[in-house]
């Protein structure tokens, strides 16, 4: 049951991705571009997710265990560090190079266009130089 609702979680975020325009580069490169042609209509998506999600993290936060029983994973620190500072600046010039992020690059990978293709491989190759440059001897997930 925890994977068909992990499945059906993960259908209704990228069906919203598509509706929402998330998923086309073009779009969120003109969200970004506040000097030139900006297209506001991604924050009135933003300012949407932000409020679904703080309701559900509020919700979350009152109880041990979801609603399918699985204990309640959320962060444990509030902290604001250099490596989450860092890391926030390269995700958000890497948002503003390709237009795309981890999710919309799921479902145009999913759609079969190239970009996705690329994005994916990049972002799993940089997840694996972090696993060798930040955690010494430390084995890469799926190895």
């Amino acid at each position: 049951m925890t994977q068909l609702s992990g499945f059906i979680a993960g259908l209704i975020f990228g069906i919203g991705l598509l509706i929402s325009g998330m998923s086309d580069p073009e779009k969120v490169v003109g969200f970004l571009d506040i000097a030139g042609r900006w297209d506001p209509s991604l924050a009135l998506v933003m300012l949407g997710a932000i409020a679904a999600a703080s309701i559900g993290f509020g919700l979350a936060k009152r109880r041990p265990l979801s609603l399918l029983g699985q204990p309640m994973l959320l962060p444990a620190s509030r902290a604001i560090d250099p490596s989450l500072i860092a890391g926030s600046v390269v995700f958000g010039i890497g948002w503003g190079i390709a237009g795309i992020c981890p999710g919309p690059a799921l479902v145009l990978l999913g759609a079969g266009i190239w970009q996705g293709v690329v994005f994916i491989v990049a972002m799993l190759a940089g997840m694996y130089l972090y696993q060798l440059a930040y955690k010494p001897g430390a084995q890469p997930r799926g190895k």
